[in-house]
């Protein structure tokens, strides 16, 4: 075959994974989440996922159940850009109630390398990875990772307040959860077992939908003190 036809051929194919990449990628995706906390109603969660063009935005609102409810809505919100390796945050807001001391921002500096964090009017930088996301948005990365996911994989977020690492395990076997009065082929996310145990850390569990884009399921959060936060799917739509 002549070498030019070669690269045409070659050149096709690349074109054409491409676009199929594009279509597979939803452009709105809703998903709601009820929320215990050590097993007991505790808040629900309503969350937004649009692309638009080359950008993207999401929106998570939490509005607490009970005396919960007198925190106020929790509010995140993460834009930036969509690229060939998925999500790049520009800006994330995280908003508690109407208390404009409970706001945190992040940016995103890509240029430089560097996170700059506001947290009551405070700033504070970090370097910043490639691959970082924030709160809102690293649920929505995975759909982009280069699949099957196995061994382990470590993900890089800000809270808003710092930047951290989340080491996880994957298991090679996929689960089956009943969640929305439907079945979710899951693949599960596991945190490392604690070095030492006297010393317990906050872990989180995820449970990533394998059929439908690897929207989390279900997340499971024990914090340092034993406290169990269950989030669970309760309604997903996907255009």
């Amino acid at each position: 075959m002549p070498r030019y036809i070669k690269v045409l051929s070659l050149l096709f194919c690349f074109l054409s994974a491409s676009v199929t990449a594009q279509t597979l990628t939803p452009k709105h995706i809703q998903a709601s989440y009820e929320v215990t906390k050590n097993g007991k109603p505790f808040a629900n969660v309503h969350e937004q996922f649009v692309i638009t063009g080359n950008t993207y935005k999401v929106e998570s609102i939490t509005k607490g159940i009970g005396v919960y409810a007198l925190f106020g809505e929790r509010k995140l919100t993460s834009v930036g850009e969509l690229t060939s390796q998925g999500l790049k945050p520009t800006r994330f807001e995280l908003q508690q109630g109407d208390n404009p001391k409970k706001a945190l921002l992040a940016d995103f500096d890509w240029a430089k390398n560097s996170l700059r964090m506001t947290i009551k009017g405070e700033v504070k930088e970090a370097e910043l990875a490639a691959g970082t996301q924030d709160l809102a948005s690293y649920s929505y990365q995975f759909m982009f990772l280069p699949m099957p996911l196995k061994g382990d994989i470590v993900v890089t977020l800000t809270t808003g307040k710092k930047l951290n690492q989340y080491p996880y395990k994957i298991n090679a076997e996929q689960e089956v959860l009943e969640v929305a009065g439907a079945p979710y082929k899951t693949l599960h996310l596991l945190p490392p077992v604690a070095v030492d145990p006297n010393k317990p850390q906050e872990t989180k569990e995820l449970w990533l939908a394998a059929e439908h884009h690897y929207v989390p399921v279900r997340i499971l959060i024990v914090d340092d003190n034993g406290q169990k936060l269950e989030q669970t799917l309760t309604e997903l739509h996907v255009e």
